[in-house]
């Protein structure tokens, strides 16, 4: 604990957003830069407590309080050692994570909590620069080959630590590039892709082998993977929840992840033909989570007129209900992202009901009701508020309403994997499959999730992989693949 009295000199203190007129003009990240003199002080905050809790909240079981005492030491070089043992890519999850360490932090349960995400990605940059992250090769190669299926977060994981522990590895991508949605569904405002690219050359030059457009099950035979030691399945939850009432055929009503991707290419200097744009239009976003708010800034920076999004929960409130949602689970508090400041109109309990549209076949609005929650059996239930209905012009309807699972389709009916009462792949308390040597990692077997759980997944299912290769493993596991309530 670098100073006792830290967390009672010093308030909590994050980067400035860039003015919303100025970002609104670029792709680039919001924050501005972050004086380290201000992060080591931040970092003071950390209280080095008995029982971190930070760690737990943590999927990864980053080492929270050993790293926060490192930046404000000084010993910068020490901290990278200490996060990279715990987090292959923290530059991801400091950009990208909702900081579950945070909701967790002790200090939190009567002041505001650490700025543990901040240090976190202020440490791993300042290793980049330095020049501190470079390519680890395996001492000796033990002649195995494993195909990873799909390069979003938990593939990512699990392929590099497969590589270093000297296997040779071959990540299937069916898109163009490597990523999968921290390419083509973040947006560049919330993290640019340079910072992408330079893990993914570190790989390279590790030994990682990256195949793009090869879509296992369309332009990939399957049985191609029959022909490797061990798979892993990575390829996430990416079947869209729809919202199927009267006049979804309509034009100009797009999935978020159709909207986003193509986004994402223009920020690349792709062209894309007939893309779907929200320029001079009145825009109605269905869904309120982290992909909603990522539909509004980016609608925003193509110069939509007005913007609505819709949730169908009721408005949280601004502090946690100490009684039903106490510390430390995740706070149901009222939030705002970057994207909320630079406008539009956010709806609570509210539900879309009918799509409207002209006789060409396109979407003019939409018409809906205010709903209140019930709880029946303990699961939420939607009832209708009388006199609520309501009529919205729009001319671009955009639906985040989450994921339902993998996509099915030949690959899985080939590897005759089984899947789960919710439809994910179902895997073994060793991350295996129905299948012997198919293993399974991320949101493809978890759900929909977080980063933190993905790259947590992944780096424990190469553990799992590498165990059944070798008879043993050195590589760490950070969590039970059983475990899949969100924290």
């Amino acid at each position: 604990m670098g100073d006792i009295r830290g967390f009672l000199k010093v308030g909590r203190e994050l980067p400035t957003r860039r003015p919303v007129p100025v970002r609104l003009r670029d792709w680039n990240e919001v924050y501005e830069p972050f004086d380290e003199a201000k992060l080591q002080d931040q970092a003071s905050r950390c209280m080095n407590c008995g029982i971190p809790f930070c760690n737990n909240g943590c999927p990864l079981g980053n080492i929270i309080p050993d790293w926060n005492d490192l930046v404000y030491k000084d010993r910068w070089r020490e901290a990278i050692e200490r996060l990279h043992a715990t987090n292959n890519f923290p530059e991801f999850t400091g950009r990208l994570c909702p900081a579950p360490c945070e909701a967790a932090c002790v200090l939190g349960i009567n002041a505001d909590p650490v700025t543990i995400k901040q240090v976190e990605v202020t440490i791993i940059d300042r290793a980049w620069d330095e020049g501190w992250v470079v390519p680890l090769h395996p001492p000796v190669k033990t002649g195995k080959r494993v195909a990873v299926v799909g390069s979003g977060p938990a593939g990512l994981a699990a392929a590099q630590q497969l590589t270093r522990a000297g296997h040779d590895v071959v990540v299937y991508e069916r898109a163009d590039r490597v990523g999968g949605l921290l390419r083509y569904g973040i947006p560049n405002f919330k993290m640019e892709k340079r910072f992408l690219d330079r893990r993914l050359e570190q790989m390279r030059a590790e030994g990682t082998a990256f195949r793009v457009n090869a879509n296992v099950g369309v332009n990939v035979d399957p049985s191609e993977l029959d022909g490797y030691d061990a798979v892993v399945l990575a390829g996430g939850a990416t079947a869209a929840r729809d919202l199927p009432i009267p006049g979804r055929q309509l034009n100009g009503i797009h999935q978020a992840m159709e909207y986003l991707p193509q986004a994402n290419r223009l920020t690349e200097g792709d062209t894309v033909e007939g893309q779907i744009r929200a320029d001079g239009k009145r825009v109605v976003v269905i869904g309120g989570g982290d992909t909603g708010a990522d539909c509004l800034g980016t609608a925003h920076r193509q110069g939509a007129v007005s913007v609505h999004s819709f949730e169908i929960m009721p408005q949280p409130g601004p502090a946690r209900d100490t009684v039903g949602n106490p510390w430390p689970t995740w706070p149901n508090i009222f939030r705002t992202a970057s994207a909320h400041e630079e406008g539009g109109e956010r709806w609570y309990a509210v539900t879309t009901t009918e799509f409207r549209g002209d006789a060409d076949g396109n979407v003019t609005g939409l018409r809906g009701h205010q709903v209140e929650m019930q709880l029946v059996d303990g699961r939420p239930s939607f009832v209708e508020v009388p006199g609520t209905a309501f009529e919205l012009e729009a001319e671009l309807v955009l639906l985040a309403l989450g994921f339902t699972g993998p996509e099915r389709g030949p690959m899985l009916e080939h590897l005759g994997v089984e899947l789960d009462a919710r439809g994910n792949v179902a895997r073994n308390d060793g991350w295996r499959t129905s299948s012997d040597k198919v293993f399974c990692c991320g949101d493809m077997g978890r759900g929909q999730s977080l980063i933190v759980w993905a790259i947590a997944e992944g780096r424990s299912c190469a553990a799992a992989v590498d165990r059944q290769l070798m008879g043993d493993t050195l590589l760490p596991t950070p969590v039970d693949p059983t475990t899949v309530a969100l924290r």
